[in-house]
C-alpha cells in the first residue's frame, strides 16, 4: 500500500523542477501518510494515532 499510494501521490505527478522542490513533496507526503492519512490496517487509524494508543496501552500494562 506504502508504495502504492507514494507512486500515485508523488511519482506519478508531472516533473518537479529541482531536487529541492522533489525533497520539499517527499516531506510533506510523509508527513501526511503518517500523521493524517488513516490506513485500513490498524483500524482506520493514522499511524501517529495508532502508535499513540500502543504506547498508552503498553504503559497500562
Amino acid at each position: 500500500m506504502l508504495q502504492g499510494s507514494f507512486r500515485d501521490d508523488v511519482l506519478n505527478e508531472p516533473l518537479l523542477s529541482s531536487l529541492a522542490e522533489t525533497r520539499k513533496e517527499i516531506i510533506a507526503w510523509k508527513q501526511d501518510y503518517n500523521r493524517q492519512r488513516p490506513h485500513p490496517s490498524p483500524g482506520n487509524l493514522s499511524s501517529e494515532v495508532f502508535a499513540m494508543k500502543s504506547r498508552r496501552k503498553a504503559q497500562a500494562a
